[in-house]
């Protein structure tokens, strides 16, 4: 039995084991999927104990994305994002990956939105790094947009092609943005969004990285003025799809995943 599981801390509210298992019942592969939660200094004991233990793979999450890059050797983007969110331990050495990136392009692409021209990134935290990046490698110009606007320039100066701006200039970003991704909580825990309402427009496809609640109130103004939305429910599901492929070289059985997840929100 192949053995893949997720560690972080805490971990059990995760979503990733029945969107997993679900998979794993599709296509009949003997395989589960398990949550473990070490503790928030032991990064590196847990990718050892995992070795020992011969896991086949481990999802990231808080508070280890980027305690782990010490422990594994980490690919060019997720070196680059400087997180790990997707361990593949098949091989003499654990190797890390960002699947973060790709889940939002992804999702992006799942709704027919064309990965090219300018985007908005509100958000320079972990979500807003790993997205920005993801966006600059399909080639779109990314303005990042952030309450502490030194964050915002500090993270472009990383990104290439990118520009650094503050949360009081997303009106003008906008005017002209194809793409518009919120990598921040906000809408989360109270009914509000990063974005003002007059500033979206049609042309627009929004990108929520909130899953919960699934319909936030910056998809509910995007909706109003007919942009383009995408839940975050998306993007949680492409980077668990790109994870699956990489551990199983197997096609993702994504319609029983997405059903799985959603089952749960």
């Amino acid at each position: 039995m192949d053995v893949y599981g997720l560690i972080g801390n805490p971990v059990e509210h995760s979503l990733s084991p029945p969107m997993h298992e679900a998979a794993y019942e599709e296509l009949g592969l003997y395989a589960r999927y398990v949550t473990f939660e070490p503790p928030k200094d032991a990064a590196g004991d847990a990718i050892g104990a995992a070795e020992t233990l011969g896991l086949a793979g481990l999802n990231v999450t808080i508070p280890f994305k980027e305690a782990v890059l010490d422990a594994v050797e980490p690919d060019d983007l997720a070196a680059r994002i400087g997180a790990v969110n997707t361990i593949d331990l098949s091989g003499d050495r654990p190797t890390g990956h960002n699947t973060d990136a790709i889940g939002a392009v992804r999702a992006l692409e799942e709704h027919d939105v064309a990965i090219e021209g300018s985007a908005v990134v509100v958000g320079a935290g972990g979500a807003g790094r790993a997205v920005s990046f993801g966006l600059a490698e399909e080639g779109m110009e990314v303005a990042i947009a952030n309450r502490t606007v030194e964050k915002a320039h500090d993270l472009a100066a990383e990104v290439p092609g990118a520009s650094g701006h503050g949360i009081d200039t997303l009106s003008d970003l906008l005017s002209g943005a194809d793409v518009l991704v919120n990598a921040t909580s906000v809408g989360m825990d109270e009914d509000r969004s990063p974005v003002p309402a007059d500033a979206l427009h049609a042309e627009l496809a929004v990108l929520d990285a909130v899953y919960s609640p699934i319909e936030t109130r910056l998809l509910r103004d995007a909706a109003q003025t007919g942009a383009t939305t995408v839940d975050g429910a998306w993007m949680l599901l492409f980077q668990g799809v790109e994870a699956f492929e990489r551990w199983t070289g197997q096609a993702a059985p994504v319609e029983e995943m997405n059903r799985a997840l959603r089952g749960r929100l």
